[in-house]
């Protein structure tokens, strides 16, 4: 028997941080505002859980792991605070033998690092480097909380005339081109920054096109006391959207979790409601859509929109590339080239094959995800978060972990994740023991999302962390309005990014306040 219908002003589907901001916003603004959540649990793919079986207490952040680009201006415009914790030192590059690099506050530190275990090049390279996207960085942050405008336009408008150039080649080019031109003596070095900035969920390497979009918006980290770096969230980055929701319901709106929508209700090209998958129905003449475009355009129907727009979603349709292996650690590792510790264990652990193969290993890995085939070495960042954030630890004093690994394929040639998962999850932690000998001991529980697990367990179309790949930016990515009055996107693959960030949320519900002025 079909359910009641209910009536709001504004429905939200999907609980994800974005979302969350749009609900925040509107529901301080007066309106009645429902936010729908698939999931049992709200936060999308920001969340903090309690994964493993054998160590029920420890929490870990399972998607999303570290809070870098949200604009501190939207932490003032939603009146909230994070307690976020800033990793000093935020990059360890360890090496099978004795060279490493910690990249800190400790400048003197570093560059003698630089000095004794790689070159004076490569330590004036990276200076200069850092020097550059700083000022890129604060040239564009403002672009981030307004609509988008072209790359050309944006650089016209915000950028330093002297990084009008440079600012669109990034954009527009690869990853490998902008790092050359810093004349970096070490591919090791060259390729730690292209895969932590330049690959990160997304279908690209060194020399693709728009993987330098990419390490730009990884760059955008302006949050109070970063210095431009991550940062640990202290209670996971479920503190994130769980701050969010509690501000939310204060001012009003309301959230329920286990409602799946099963269509969106058009009439006359005007969005006037949804159908939950009880049957039930929500009237509303103003719906944003949380979720993944293309989880939008199967609650609307592809036949509802124009050509054109369809023709944009296949556009951005890639599959997700990244394998996040969340683990339960007994102890720390012992890294063979930093034995002690002295502060590698809160940072991203970059592990990547050696000097001499690093380059040619980034192109045969990707062509070989490219091709369906797991690779031997895939390039991956290690975290351990609890030695910055203790209150995850269980009582017995365990670590969460994870590996962030780029890149996998979402389907495998010649057979299935199924078959292969606990193999890999082995090769992988192989690869950890090879910089720090017995880690693999030390490994009480995994908990794998590959492509296609991180499909079933947050809800994202093909396992695409970010929904679009980052390279696209700015008014090339998703727009906020759609062909369809009432209907509104607040997605990741939205204006300026993929990540924890909340502009589209923000931006989203601007939009939709300004129209319903007129």
């Amino acid at each position: 028997m079909k359910q009641p219908n209910r009536k709001s002003d504004i429905l939200i589907i999907g609980a994800g941080h974005n979302g969350l901001v749009s609900a925040l916003i509107l529901a301080r603004q007066g309106f009645n505002v429902l936010v729908l959540e698939e999931k049992p649990v709200i936060g999308g793919a920001c969340r903090t859980e309690k994964p493993f079986k054998t160590a029920p207490n420890l929490g870990t952040s399972t998607g999303a792991y570290l809070l870098g680009l949200m604009p501190p201006e939207l932490l003032k415009k939603l009146h909230i605070n994070l307690p976020t914790i800033r990793r000093d030192p935020h990059y360890f590059l360890p090496t099978t033998d004795n060279r490493y690099l910690l990249f800190g506050s400790n400048q003197e530190a570093m560059k003698q690092q630089f000095i004794d275990f790689f070159s004076q090049a490569d330590w004036k390279a990276n200076e200069a480097l850092q020097n550059e996207i700083s000022q890129i960085r604060e040239d564009i942050a403002p672009t981030w909380l307004t609509a988008p405008l072209s790359i050309e336009e944006t650089a016209e408008k915000y950028v330093r005339p002297k990084l009008r150039k440079i600012f669109i080649d990034l954009c527009r080019k690869s990853v490998g081109e902008y790092l050359d031109r810093f004349n970096f003596k070490s591919d090791l070095v060259k390729a730690m920054y292209a895969v932590t900035d330049g690959f990160s969920g997304l279908c690209g390497t060194w020399d693709t096109p728009g993987t330098g979009m990419n390490f730009l918006i990884h760059n955008m980290c302006r949050l109070p006391g970063s210095d431009g770096t991550w940062m640990v969230v202290k209670g996971g980055m479920g503190t994130v959207t769980q701050t969010l929701a509690k501000e939310a319901i204060k001012a009003g709106a309301k959230i329920e979790t286990g409602k799946g929508v099963s269509e969106i209700l058009v009439e006359n090209n005007q969005v006037k409601g949804l159908v939950l998958a009880d049957g039930s129905e929500v009237s509303a003449n103003i719906i944003i859509v949380n979720a993944d475009p293309f989880r939008m355009r199967e609650l609307v129907g592809a036949e509802r929109l124009p050509n054109e727009y369809n023709q944009r979603l296949e556009g951005y349709r890639k599959n997700g590339t990244t394998f996040k292996v969340n683990i339960c650690l007994k102890d720390l590792p012992k890294f063979t080239c930093l034995p002690e510790n002295k502060g590698q264990f809160n940072t991203t652990i970059h592990l990547l094959p050696d000097e001499s193969e690093v380059m040619r290993s980034l192109n045969t890995t990707f062509a070989e995800v490219q091709a369906g085939i797991l690779p031997d070495f895939p390039t991956i960042e290690w975290y351990i978060h609890t030695t910055i954030d203790p209150s995850l630890q269980d009582e017995e004093g365990r670590h969460n972990s994870a590996l962030f690994v780029q890149w996998v394929p979402y389907e495998l040639t010649g057979t299935t994740w199924e078959k292969e998962e606990s193999r890999y999850v082995n090769n992988l932690l192989s690869i950890c023991d090879r910089f720090a000998p017995g880690t693999s001991e030390l490994v009480q529980e995994v908990f794998p999302l590959h492509p296609q697990k991180i499909e079933q367990h947050f809800g994202i179309t093909r396992g695409h962390i970010h929904h679009v790949d980052n390279s696209y930016g700015f008014s090339d990515r998703l727009p906020y309005t759609t062909p369809i009055t009432g209907l509104y996107s607040a997605s990741a693959g939205c204006h300026p990014a993929g990540s924890v960030i909340g502009a589209a949320g923000y931006n989203a519900a601007q939009i939709v306040l300004e129209s319903l002025k007129s």
